[in-house]
């Protein structure tokens, strides 16, 4: 919220891509003006970014999900863009859930890359940050994610 409170005034419409989740009740019960999409196959239908109201598109955790997501940004008609992925980890290995076949990461992003995506598809960065995520279990792979980035995000302006 810190990284959005920083970038996007409360007077805002937000398209949030996504089915209402944690983050946008809290956008929304700190005065923001939140509408999510309701669970679409945003690679085959963009029709909530074509058709609807808002001025600001937020992406947290989705466009890792989509098998196109230049698709997805070219179609979006908001001026303003916060997106935050999971960072691809070179110790971990792309998630798939075994249960949920719509529930896998299509892409594992590196910065630069969806640093360039957001670029093509016409937006200029303005600001970015990364964060680690630690967890408390014992092991290699829970102590390099004390220190190693696992997520990205960043805030753009349509050109």
């Amino acid at each position: 919220m810190e990284f959005v409170n920083k970038h996007i005034a409360k007077d805002s419409t937000i398209l949030d891509l996504g089915v209402v989740n944690p983050l946008s009740k809290i956008m929304q019960e700190d005065g923001f003006k939140v509408t999510n999409t309701t669970g679409e196959d945003l690679d085959e239908d963009q029709s909530a970014l074509t058709n609807g109201d808002y001025e600001v598109l937020t992406a947290f955790e989705i466009l890792e999900h989509l098998l196109n997501p230049y698709t997805v940004l070219k179609s979006c008609k908001a001026n303003k863009i916060v997106i935050s992925v999971p960072l691809r980890l070179w110790f971990s290995t792309a998630y798939r859930s075994k249960t949920d076949m719509l529930d896998r990461h299509y892409h594992e992003f590196e910065s630069w890359q969806l640093d360039w995506l957001v670029q093509k598809a016409g937006y200029k960065i303005i600001d970015r940050d990364m964060w680690t995520h630690p967890i408390k279990k014992l092991g290699i792979r829970p102590l390099l994610r004390w220190f190693t980035p696992r997520y990205y995000i960043l805030y753009a302006e349509k050109i």
